[in-house]
């Protein structure tokens, strides 16, 4: 039996946590704040309640796996579990509404083919294959194994064109499939979106990137009654089943030892002996690299001095209900692709006026009084403001008000009819993310990608420190809440059994 630390109690902390006491280690978690799930946070007020992290989960397969595996109970035991149909409602430029139905590819077929024109569906649906092509040539060593010692493997983008020759090349970006194969703004929009949530360019991001349309599309979309949130609770409670010790307002100051891990050192001066450290937090946190004894982190590829783009979240109570028929999941498209881009990727990035937004209205009554509906708009930011300073987003009253504006524009852009029904709202920035998760710059992990000379991998699990380990949405593979399950699935496995 290993005396292992867990440093943080995030989604991967926790359930690396789980599934290491279930084996027989004894595991304790320190966790800085007061409370549990890292970004998969949640926002009450006056009998309201939001995530303000993830909001839909895909591969579910990813946690009901953790359940089965730490204590032989299903994840519908846990939390109710129900599929988000349709996977979404696309806003086009123009007023074109696409419907994409949940885990079904021949209605999305015909519900592009009926928006977009005759053929429109079949040239998506020919991309999802091919992002299934990327799926299968990476899913063992991308996802569910630990990075190899020589990634270079991964460094190759397994993506292949519609068309092959010896004089064809194959598509190097997203932007590039998107022009080649897809040959339609809307079509575009859909796929750069994907690109979009987590903070990429779809102007240099690999064309592997295609195997995240093909997941969700093909696996489907769910929700948690109850937000996310209850899923990140659901962990915390198998923790406790499984005795974990759980300690809160707890911070790491250093990971301890000569050689190898000895323990690590606490922010009141005591020390913890542990065999073991997994940490689940951020990359370069001095708590973890004490003596610059671990590998650099993973590359951003974003332009110098912009930093990785954030989230822009607002929170809006509602009065009356929400209406029948509603969609769950509304995306609307930002009204210029360019300036959507430029703005977030340009070295003088800046606020998009009509950006790319996500409109969320879960039909979950638990989240509102009765009579009353929650929303949520949520877009991608860059890390700094758009005043002339330049400066990261904070608490200043000069951010709130540039907060407060920007949130104005985007309900007008988003959701005008929403406008006259606020109770009240709640605006979020990046500095919010940064303040309560430690991430930096309020950036959020986005899911490590194969190809662009393994630009888009992220850390390994295994550190160059003898019993130092990472997990979680920072290390292999990546952000996203199934990639966390999965990076907790790989480190418990890298530590083994007693």
């Amino acid at each position: 039996m290993a005396r292992i630390v867990v440093i943080g109690a995030g989604m991967g902390g926790l359930a690396a946590a789980a599934r290491l006491a279930t084996v027989g280690h004894q595991v304790t978690v320190c966790e800085a704040s007061g409370t549990h799930g890292g970004m998969v946070g949640q926002y009450q007020r006056d009998g309201f309640r939001f995530d303000t992290g993830p909001t839909l989960l895909t591969l579910p397969a990813v946690y009901r796996d953790l359940m089965l595996k730490t204590g032989r109970t299903r994840l519908e035991d846990e939390v109710e579990l129900r599929p988000v149909d349709p996977g979404s409602v696309h806003l086009l430029p123009g007023g074109t509404r696409v419907e994409l139905a949940n885990a079904s590819l021949a209605k999305v077929v015909r519900s592009l083919d009926s928006a977009l024109g005759a053929g429109a569906g079949g040239r998506w649906g020919d991309l999802l294959e091919r992002g299934r092509g990327v799926w299968e040539a990476t899913r063992r060593p991308l996802l569910e194994e630990p990075l190899p010692d020589d990634p270079s493997v991964l460094h190759q983008d397994p993506y292949l064109p519609a068309k092959r020759g010896l004089l064809s090349r194959a598509p190097r970006t997203l932007a590039e499939v998107a022009s080649r194969e897809l040959r339609h703004p809307g079509l575009t929009a859909l796929l750069d979106e994907y690109a979009l949530r987590f903070g990429f360019d779809p102007r240099r991001a690999p064309a592997s990137l295609t195997a995240l349309p093909y997941m969700e599309q093909s696996f489907g979309v769910w929700y948690v009654t109850g937000g996310i949130r209850a899923l990140a609770d659901a962990v915390l409670r198998r923790c406790e089943q499984r005795r974990v010790e759980l300690r809160f307002d707890t911070r790491i100051e250093e990971v301890l030892g000569e050689g190898r891990v000895t323990g690590v050192l606490l922010a009141d001066g005591s020390k913890l002996d542990a065999d073991v450290v997994v940490a689940d937090t951020v990359p370069n946190a001095a708590a973890l690299d004490p003596g610059g004894r671990q590998e650099h982190g993973r590359q951003e590829h974003v332009p110098a001095g912009t930093g990785a783009p954030g989230r822009f979240t607002v929170l809006l109570a509602l009065r009356g209900g929400r209406p029948d028929g509603t969609p769950h999941r509304t995306v609307v498209h930002a009204a210029d692709r360019q300036d959507e881009l430029d703005a977030l990727f340009s070295p003088t990035a800046r606020l998009c006026a009509r950006p790319t937004v996500q409109v969320l209205r879960p039909d979950d009554a638990t989240l509102a009084p009765d009579g009353h509906e929650a929303a949520v708009l949520t877009v991608t930011v860059p890390a700094a403001g758009s005043g002339a300073d330049r400066v990261p987003w904070s608490t200043s009253g000069q951010a709130d008000r540039e907060a407060e504006a920007y949130a104005d524009a985007v309900l007008a852009h988003a959701a005008p009819e929403l406008r006259n029904r606020v109770l009240w709202r709640e605006v979020r920035t990046p500095a919010d993310t940064a303040r309560e998760t430690g991430a930096d710059s309020g950036s959020v992990p986005g899911p490590a990608l194969a190809g662009a000379h393994g630009v888009y991998l992220s850390i390994p699990n295994r550190t160059a420190f003898p019993g130092l380990y990472r997990v979680g949405g920072a290390a292999h593979p990546g952000g996203g809440l199934a990639r966390v399950g999965m990076s907790a699935a790989v480190t418990a496995e890298l530590i083994g059994t007693p």
